[in-house]
């Protein structure tokens, strides 16, 4: 699944670069677990754990549709959809005055990329039967 390994290798540098925002802010302010009540740590906290929460069914969902046999240009287009819609979703809740079109542009590309990915799934599976009896 070359496409879908494409995008898992660009969400991954994304992936840990959240991290290491998250272990900056507990070093700073001296946080083992939780948020200490830290504005930042917590802020940084929830980017990270919204990226981990979502990128997995999408590339879950984008490997599956690729197993399908779905075609290239939609594989690529909902992979860019995943990764710029992850990116502006965590610049935009990433700003002490959150950046809400930011955030929201990256909600509705990330819905809609699941949605389409889930869709592409289903439709794999309806044309090929693929052992449903």
């Amino acid at each position: 699944m070359p496409i879908t390994a494409l995008y898992a290798s660009l969400l991954a540098p994304v992936f840990l670069l959240l991290t290491g925002r998250v272990i900056r802010a507990r070093r700073a302010v001296r946080v083992a677990v939780g948020d200490g009540g830290d504005a930042v740590l917590a802020r940084r906290m929830r980017v990270h754990a919204n990226f981990a929460e979502y990128v997995p069914l999408a590339l879950l969902l984008l490997a599956l549709a690729e197993s399908l046999g779905t075609h290239a240009w939609l594989l690529h287009g909902l992979g860019i959809a995943l990764l710029a819609g992850r990116i502006s979703h965590a610049f935009g809740m990433s700003q002490p005055d959150e950046n809400f079109t930011f955030r929201v542009a990256g909600v509705m590309a990330t819905f809609w990329m699941i949605g389409l990915a889930a869709a592409a799934c289903l439709w794999g599976v309806l044309v090929r039967g693929a052992g449903l009896m």
